[in-house]
């Protein structure tokens, strides 16, 4: 695949990210706290709590560690899975009216992301290799554009709020203490509370 296809493709999906991942979600959770429907409610809340790796992998994006690569692939995955996998869930908004506007959005909405995520996942596949020692390629490189690109503008706001410079290896370092908390998290969740609910959403 030519070089310029794939920075195209790359760029396309962290585009789609900001709408599919970020946008929309966040306004699905305002709309639901509003209306007060307790099944989406925890439904948002729950992917939020999941999606966090991602941002967690774009932080390590921004000092091009290795680990970025898996990471992006695997909250992907991850948030799919967090759309479709709760039984409690999954029949609450199945005895929802179809026709209601805010159903009807978190239905679409889902199915969409189901369909960016694999896509997004399957892209990422593709840059595996990065993080073996190919980071140079032009293939890697463009997986780091738009990230170092968002922490120009943040490492300046960060500046005018604390007056200190916020470098790349700064912010890598709060990737992974971030990661560190969603790894215990998540091992918490497999190994204490999915053995005794099940796929049940419950206080997750």
């Amino acid at each position: 695949m030519p070089d310029l296809l794939y920075r195209t493709l790359v760029w396309l999906d962290f585009r789609l990210a900001v709408v599919f991942t970020l946008g929309l979600p966040l306004v699905l959770l305002i709309w639901a706290a509003w209306r007060r429907e307790g099944a989406l409610l925890r439904l948002m809340g729950i992917y939020w709590k999941v999606a966090s790796l991602s941002a967690i992998a774009v932080l390590l994006f921004v000092d091009a560690r290795p680990l970025a690569y898996p990471l992006m692939v695997v909250a992907k995955l991850l948030m799919v899975a967090s759309l479709w996998f709760w039984v409690d869930l999954n029949e609450e908004l199945a005895d929802l009216p179809p026709w209601r506007p805010l159903p009807l959005a978190v239905r679409s909405w889902r199915w969409a992301l189901t369909a960016f995520g694999l896509l997004g996942a399957a892209l990422g596949v593709g840059a595996m290799g990065c993080g073996l020692g190919a980071a140079g390629t032009a293939f890697c490189q463009a997986w780091l554009e738009a990230p170092r690109r968002l922490h120009g503008g943040a490492a300046q706001v960060f500046s005018f709020v604390f007056g200190a410079d916020l470098t790349p290896t700064l912010t890598a370092f709060f990737g992974y203490l971030a990661l560190v908390a969603y790894v215990v998290g998540l091992l918490q969740w497999i190994l204490v509370r999915l053995p005794r609910q099940g796929r049940v959403a419950g206080g997750f």
